[in-house]
């Protein structure tokens, strides 16, 4: 195999952040009392928080205050009396309680296990995507994890994937592979430090200028792709 190094983003590439997003939102409001028009508010709930994390991404804002003004702003648009400090513990305490694994995950990360090191890559909050990652039966084939928050830059900054490389027994940018849903953050950031990428594309979005060396839309592609001793191009 060629790679010998796979950087897996964790949220929607091995973990349904989505389906857990949404299940946590909904325990967490509930436990405080919300019980109507949940729907809606949590619809305007992920256009702020992408908004915000972009913010987070570029620099602009703190993760700290991240995780309090998400709920802020969608409280005051709804004119909800609860207390944002309060819904964002409650949510995050959530998280690794809903935990729900994108279709082979455990399966390509044993087998990827067997060909050398997994190491996650992520912009979450640490002590979260920690507990999310035992909470799933990946654990056992994750060597390291390396999380913006300790690094203190975010993906796709190249001072992150610097960060993480030396977190790994062995590193060649040649037999590195970063595979990942975001174009923005896992894509851009292989192209910045100079090592291959993998785009998993489950629903068939249309890309942008930034090309990944592949493009998968099941993770059990993986296989077909890297059993290859040549970088072959998939789009």
């Amino acid at each position: 195999m060629k790679y010998n190094l796979f950087l897996f983003d964790l949220d929607d590439t091995l973990l349904d952040f989505k389906e857990s997003e949404r299940l946590s939102f909904f325990l967490a409001l509930q436990s405080l009392g919300l019980k109507d028009n949940l729907d809606t508010v949590f619809k305007d709930y992920q256009v702020i928080n992408s908004a915000l994390w972009k913010e987070f991404e570029a620099g602009s804002i703190s993760k700290d205050l991240l995780k309090i003004e998400r709920f802020r702003k969608t409280f005051g648009s709804h004119q909800i009396e609860i207390n944002p400090e309060t819904a964002s513990a409650r949510y995050l305490d959530a998280l690794p309680e809903t935990v729900v694994l994108i279709d082979h995950s455990v399966e390509i990360c044993e087998w990827l296990r067997e060909h050398g090191e997994i190491g996650i890559i992520t912009n979450g909050i640490e002590y979260v995507q920690r507990k999310r990652i035992q909470n799933s039966k990946l654990a056992p084939f994750i060597g390291f994890i390396s999380v913006s928050e300790a690094c203190g830059f975010a993906k796709p900054d190249v001072r992150f994937f610097e960060y993480t490389v030396k977190m790994a027994k062995s590193f060649n940018k040649g037999s590195t592979v970063i595979i990942g849903d975001r174009l923005e953050a896992d894509i851009q950031g292989a192209h910045n430090f100079g090592i291959s990428s993998c785009w998993f594309n489950p629903h068939k979005m249309i890309g942008n200028d930034i090309k990944p060396t592949y493009e998968i839309s099941h993770l059990s592609e993986i296989k077909k792709y890297f059993l290859s001793e040549e970088i072959i191009s998939c789009v």
